[in-house]
């Protein structure tokens, strides 16, 4: 008797670690979603003042704040960086989002200017 209840106790905790595993890949899958983000796009540098080199950041209202996301691209080399240097544009970035050192990247962004 005492044996039956130990394994059905074992076979439990297996079952339960075993769902708690799954659920943990199911967020993961979730995280390297892409997002599309619409906003400003803006020059790191040349309107920010935030870096030596030229770079790109989208700001997206978010309620009653603007957030701030920091594209991992090739900064002055990218196509669309003639249009956002001197003056900010309308965009919609998509890629997947990532936060470092409480900053907020968008990893291999995908940038369409809005006419």
């Amino acid at each position: 008797m005492l044996r039956r209840a130990a394994m059905a106790f074992t076979l439990g905790f297996v079952v339960i670690l075993i769902a708690g595993i799954g659920g943990s890949v199911v967020g993961q899958d979730k995280k390297d979603e892409k997002k599309k983000l619409e906003g400003t796009l803006t020059c790191t540098k040349c309107a920010l003042s935030e870096t030596k080199a030229c770079g790109h950041a989208l700001i997206v209202k978010q309620g009653d704040k603007k957030v701030k996301y920091y594209l991992v691209d090739k900064g002055g080399k990218e196509p669309y960086h003639k249009e956002c240097c001197q003056a900010d544009v309308a965009a919609i970035v998509t890629g997947k989002v990532v936060e470092k050192d409480k900053k907020l990247l968008i990893e291999n962004p995908k940038v369409e200017i809005k006419k």
